[in-house]
């Protein structure tokens, strides 16, 4: 109470006239209607913080299994095969944001068996390197990735792609690849027989349902490389792929080019950071609403209060002061619901894994289908720089919804105020 005492007598009155008077049910209604303004900025500011935790969090899964499949950076020679990879993944490592290498080979094709036809992207790998920038051979859930020797012409495919052929493990599957070869009939294109011998499942609908991998060797002959496409690289840090992109550029000898897996699905991303900017200024409407709620609660407050604002005007009172007063009613207004939007937006993301359950299991519904999705649970990634970011913007809307009642309050003349008192 000492503190209380010792503030402006602008701070007194403003925080006073937040409370209910015990004279007039207008007061309290007044108040009720501070109190709606509170809880609207407070629902806009805790929604914003779920939706986008919750878009961050999806963002963060589907780039994590993207990334299972593919790797951080690319690195390729410009003559078409990288005979000495060793000497190059030497050079690659030399930079300490590298973590793993591993040789490929990539081709575009068609995979055929019986009536089912399917393009597929289809990868040469060493099976015992591999796993030094992808994880799919621990995502392979029949058969197994190390059955890829050379010469074996066994191929693991992606398990949509498999259901799409119809095929299982054992059984045979032709790959056409679209560099034709010379015959009697004419130019045809070039066709294999492999035996499938396992099955994986990435979680992500792009891979699983086009991608398949067959032995670095057998990709050779098919492709008649005397080595390696390229080399496919894993780093520290994913988010920094174009950088060390960019330095291993200027480091690694030879005619290279490189690429990171950020240009790689330069579209998604950009459609994903649309959605997000799109969702941010939507929910953001929420928050205005409740300002402008705030603006009536206050024109309300200055209408009943005028005769107060005229006897505080004839004690000596400035505009200035009188401006002040009800900026801070409106201020304190506003901070308070952030703070509560702001605690329960951060309470219901960081516990969305347990909330989501619950509702699903009172509802009797399922919000994500795994047959669908490929996850049941939603994910959720609180970001501590975007909390920051929807608080500071809620309390400016606030003190912006207070400038115009606080003006037209220092405005009332006493005399007319008092007139009819």
């Amino acid at each position: 109470m000492s503190m209380l005492k010792n503030l402006p007598f602008e701070w007194l009155v403003g925080l006073r006239y937040t409370r209910a008077g015990k004279r007039s049910g207008r007061n309290s209604f007044i108040s009720f209607i501070s109190l709606i303004s509170m809880a609207g900025i407070g629902l806009g500011v805790a929604a914003l913080i779920v939706v986008l935790s919750v878009m961050n969090g999806f963002q963060k899964e589907v780039t994590d299994r993207m990334l299972s499949v593919l790797a951080h950076v690319e690195v390729f020679d410009n003559s078409g095969s990288m005979p000495d990879w060793r000497a190059e993944a030497a050079q690659a490592f030399k930079n300490p944001a590298v973590k793993g290498a591993a040789p490929f080979v990539e081709t575009q094709g068609m995979l055929l068996r019986d009536d089912a036809l399917r393009p597929a992207i289809v990868r040469g790998v060493l099976p015992e390197e591999e796993p030094n920038v992808s994880d799919v051979a621990g995502q392979t859930r029949m058969g197994s990735f190390k059955a890829l020797q050379p010469g074996t012409f066994n191929i693991v495919l992606g398990i949509e792609l498999a259901r799409a052929l119809r095929v299982n493990l054992g059984e045979k599957v032709t790959l056409m690849l679209a560099q034709g070869q010379v015959t009697p009939a004419g130019v045809l294109p070039r066709m294999r027989s492999f035996t499938v011998s396992g099955i994986f499942q990435a979680g992500h609908n792009e891979f699983d349902a086009g991608l398949a991998f067959i032995n670095i060797e057998d990709g050779q002959r098919l492709l008649r490389l005397d080595g390696p496409s390229g080399l496919r690289l894993r780093l520290a840090d994913m988010n920094q792929a174009p950088q060390v992109a960019a330095e291993l550029k200027k480091t690694m000898p030879g005619d290279l080019w490189l690429r990171d897996w950020s240009k790689l699905n330069a579209n998604w991303f950009a459609a994903v950071q649309t959605e997000k900017r799109m969702m941010f200024i939507i929910l953001t409407l929420i928050i205005a609403v409740a300002a402008f709620n705030l603006v009536s609660t206050l024109v309300m407050t200055v209408t009943d209060k005028q005769a107060d604002i005229a006897i505080l005007r004839t004690l000596g009172a400035s505009p200035r002061s009188i401006m002040k007063i009800f900026m801070i009613q409106g201020a304190l207004v506003g901070i308070l619901g952030t703070i509560l939007g702001v605690g329960g937006g951060v309470l219901v993301a960081m516990n969305i894994d347990v909330i989501v359950p619950f509702i699903e299991h009172l509802l009797g519904v399922q919000f994500l289908s795994k047959d669908i999705y490929f996850i049941s649970t939603v994910p959720s990634d609180l970001r501590w720089p975007d909390v920051t970011k929807i608080g500071v913007l809620a309390v400016i809307l606030a003190f912006l919804a207070t400038l115009y009642p606080s003006w037209w309050a220092a405005r009332v003349k006493p005399a007319e105020a008092l007139r009819y008192e």
